[in-house]
């Protein structure tokens, strides 16, 4: 089955078509979906500031990464239910999208660069200046941040491509 078989079989399901006859479920969740947006980004950018040594630098390390961890998989959580409600609103308008598959693979590099990058930071004995790789910390806070910065372009993009 090509994608585009894929996407028409999904366009005509009855859940595809009632998200899409209900004049107003498409823009509720799109909204929804940028809220999550702004807590996934939110929480990247106090904890990828503070990795880089630029924002929040009278706490350590594990206490901003603690505080903001849960919220950005909370609204994680809540962008991918959100963008799963929306491809199945308008498959056509993503699933055969290549900006689509390019925000897919960032969200998927972000969240693998989060677990490897955060979670041994929350470790008790954990000593950002003592950690094997120290000299990659900022590097990595501000590649984390650049590809949230993509991550938000290609959903923006995704509305003028096909």
């Amino acid at each position: 089955m090509t994608i585009d078989q894929f996407s028409r079989t999904i366009y005509e399901s009855a859940i595809s078509t009632g998200i899409r006859d209900v004049s107003w479920i498409i823009p509720a969740v799109q909204s929804i979906h940028i809220l999550g947006v702004a807590g996934v980004i939110g929480a990247a950018i106090v904890m990828d500031l503070r990795l880089a040594g630029v924002l929040a630098t009278d706490e350590t390390p594990q206490a901003v990464v603690r505080r903001h961890l849960p919220w950005m998989w909370s609204a994680l959580a809540l962008l991918l239910s959100t963008g799963f409600l929306l491809g199945l609103g308008e498959p056509d308008r993503v699933l055969g999208n290549m900006v689509f598959w390019i925000k897919m693979g960032l969200v998927v590099s972000a969240f693998i660069l989060t677990v490897l990058f955060r979670y041994p930071i929350l470790h008790p004995d954990y000593r950002i200046e003592h950690a094997r790789m120290a000299m990659l910390v900022k590097p990595m806070a501000w590649g984390s941040l650049a590809i949230w910065a993509a991550v938000i372009f290609c959903g923006r993009w995704i509305a003028y491509t096909q």
